[in-house]
């Protein structure tokens, strides 16, 4: 199996795993969370260890081994994205959609890529991989249906200070939602027109949602423009720009402005 299917199998088995937890584990909230970024954790470490053991992990859910730092071949994953998500439930009772799962390999390779990634959105049964197949329009994430106007996606919970000033520059709007891989996911449906963030990550946040959103030609940045480095020994990667590529220059010409967060800031 290449990388790219065994990234979206992985994700795709994780997530079906986390959605049977949720179902039949009787938890909820906080306990459910961390019970989901266990077992997804050690099922991703166990399936890698098998089909990929030459391979290094850097995981959200596992103590980070430097050896990576010399390895040719990392997965960067997050078990969970959006662990509150997962274990949150929206306005009708039911579990909410906006949480993810993030499988990517980085390679050594011209300086250090991503080379193979996947994100699943398991509440919607959809399994997103880095390779060039168009995706239709489609709606589910956000809470109101789109009108005509661009949307710029931010976090609900730590939205960045100029999240209104990029939507007043594309003469759009800003609607919040949850996880970074759904937020990520969203522009890649067509369902917002960008996602911004510089309120804290860290490299498997951002990982897999870069590698399929760079696949589909969307354009990926941190906030000053500058490219998204993976595998170095501090794993903070605090901000993030996806959009379409037409939108590119408005949207930086906003967010460089702004001081770029650093590993002191947090």
């Amino acid at each position: 199996m290449d990388d790219r299917s065994l990234a979206g199998e992985l994700a795709t088995a994780a997530g079906e795993l986390l959605l049977d937890i949720r179902a039949n584990s009787g938890l909820t909230g906080r306990a459910l969370g961390d019970e989901g970024d266990r077992r997804s954790n050690d099922f991703l470490l166990a399936r890698l260890a098998t089909d990929r053991p030459d391979d290094a992990v850097l995981s959200e859910e596992s103590t980070d081994d430097k050896a990576r730092l010399i390895s040719p071949r990392v997965w960067i994953v997050d078990p969970v994205d959006g662990t509150r998500e997962y274990g949150a439930v929206d306005e009708s009772g039911e579990g909410r959609r906006d949480w993810a799962v993030h499988v990517a390999l980085w390679s050594s390779t011209g300086g250090g890529t991503l080379i193979a990634g996947a994100v699943a959105l398991p509440a919607l049964g959809i399994t997103y991989v880095d390779d060039e197949t168009p995706v239709a329009p489609t709606e589910g994430l956000a809470d109101v249906p789109r009108g005509d106007a661009p949307r710029v996606v931010v976090s609900g919970s730590r939205p960045p200070a100029f999240s209104q000033a990029v939507a007043d520059a594309i003469g759009g709007e800003v609607v919040q939602m949850g996880s970074a891989g759904a937020k990520a996911m969203a522009v890649v449906r067509g369902e917002a027109d960008a996602y911004v963030h510089a309120g804290g990550q860290y490299e498997w946040d951002s990982a897999a949602p870069v590698a399929v959103a760079q696949a589909k030609g969307l354009w990926c940045s941190r906030i000053d423009g500058s490219p998204l480095v993976y595998n170095q020994d501090d794993t903070y990667l605090p901000d993030l720009v996806i959009c379409r590529p037409e939108l590119r220059d408005t949207i930086i010409a906003v967010t460089s402005s702004e001081p770029t967060p650093t590993s002191e800031s947090r």
